[in-house]
């Protein structure tokens, strides 16, 4: 049996997260020690590598006790209320807002209005939104809560930037339909250019092979969207967050393989998967063919 594999070059860390790691990194190669304000990315293999190092992730709370030191904003953003806090508590934040985040709290901070805004309730990045709206902004998270919407009321729409950009156009396609007139709706496409092109090109990766192993953190809000992609474009397709979840029934003779990820996974979880099924599935056909020999063989 053979098995072709290959890493999908477009996935792994986005620019925002590469930017939070590199700060994390450089500040721990100094001070050996670094609070992170939640969890700088969503992916345990990766915290668990910095967390060696000296971050310390803590919550908003966490942050309350906390004075003199030194906190790391991740890219998904803030709202208003952290910077209050950390000035209040003499802390010294590294703000590692991603500047495609950042954009979009400006636009909608200058923003009038009623504002709708396309995202995960309770995701980091959709708090830092809503903050920055001061109590005008209503969270849509998927076709069915678009009754929240007052449409007697101008609407402007924007999107949390890794959201999956077939399913923002077809939330503004309802609100669009059930608006008095049309220039009421005005549309900010704020979906990151970044994600939006992994989403078109990982729709043909999934699809050139005939399996595909996505590798993501079960938080990654981005993970579950991108892992979605890959399981309707390739049914074959299996998430896992470690390779102690590789099962090698998933796999067959001739198959081509491909390994990709999430905005949250690092390039060095998908190499080492990759190299983890050339060595395992190899080690499964050479046991095969033993049993066939001999009668007996080991598991995957």
């Amino acid at each position: 049996m053979k098995v072709k594999i290959e890493i999908d070059s477009d996935s792994g860390f986005c620019n925002g997260v590469v930017r939070a790691v590199r700060t994390a990194e450089k500040n721990l190669a100094n001070h050996n020690e670094l609070y992170s304000l939640g969890a700088i990315v969503h992916n345990n293999s990766e915290l668990d590598r910095l967390k060696k190092n000296g971050l310390k992730v803590i919550d908003k709370e966490q942050m309350q006790l906390l004075s003199d030191t030194t906190v790391l904003i991740r890219a998904h953003g803030e709202p208003p209320s952290t910077y209050s806090l950390a000035k209040e508590r003499n802390i010294t934040l590294l703000d590692c807002t991603c500047p495609v985040v950042l954009q979009l709290q400006k636009k909608i901070a200058d923003t009038a209005g009623q504002i709708v805004i396309f995202g995960k309730i309770g995701h980091a990045e959709v708090n830092g939104l809503v903050g920055r709206a001061e109590g005008r902004a209503v969270v849509v998270e998927n076709l069915d809560q678009t009754d929240k919407v007052d449409y007697t009321r101008p609407v402007n729409i924007f999107s949390q930037t890794t959201k999956d950009p077939d399913e923002f156009e077809q939330v503004c396609n309802k609100i669009r339909a059930r608006m008095p007139r049309a220039d009421m709706l005005t549309i900010h496409n704020t979906i990151c250019r970044q994600v939006a092109q992994r989403h078109l090109r990982l729709s043909g990766f999934a699809r050139s092979h005939n399996v595909i192993i996505f590798v993501s953190g079960k938080e990654s809000s981005n993970g579950k969207v991108l892992y979605e992609l890959c399981r309707q474009n390739n049914p074959r397709s299996y998430n896992i967050q470690s390779l102690s979840e590789i099962d090698r029934h998933w796999f067959k003779n001739g198959d081509s393989v491909g390994v990709c990820g999430a905005t949250s996974t690092p390039k060095w979880q998908l190499t080492s998967c990759a190299t983890f099924l050339k060595i395992h599935l190899k080690s499964y056909i050479c046991s095969k063919l033993y049993s066939i020999l001999y009668g007996n063989y080991s598991r995957f």
